[in-house]
């Protein structure tokens, strides 16, 4: 651990079931269970951390945090997570230095996807 960096994010899930499942086939991530109401996710997304039980979802309309992935094939990221339940919730656009779209996730938490190619 690096003293005073970012070590953790923990995630609203409502179907921790669908959570894991989406985030595993898309992103690949594997998961460790701590009882029915939280599931945590390690390295192999980035950065460890959790999903917890709740109604609520994470999004940029009221002011949440936004999680911004790398891919460095953009489209190929965007059909796996159509494929897998995720809905693109705005359309891929260009910025200075890439393209990115955003996602929500079968809980409705918003996520975004970037590529420099």
């Amino acid at each position: 651990m690096v003293h005073e960096k970012i070590n953790y994010l923990e995630i609203p899930a409502k179907d921790m079931d669908k959570t894991k499942q989406f985030f595993h086939q898309v992103f690949g991530w594997q998961f460790t269970n701590y009882g029915p109401e939280y599931s945590a996710f390690g390295k192999e997304a980035g950065l460890d951390g959790g999903f917890y039980l709740s109604d609520n979802h994470s999004s940029t309309a009221n002011g949440a945090c936004l999680v911004v992935f790398y891919s460095a094939e953009l489209d190929k990221t965007m059909a796996k997570i159509t494929q897998n339940g995720g809905q693109i919730v705005k359309a891929t656009f260009e910025f200075p230095g890439g393209r990115r779209f955003h996602f929500a996730d079968p809980n409705g938490n918003e996520f975004a996807v970037w590529s420099d190619n």
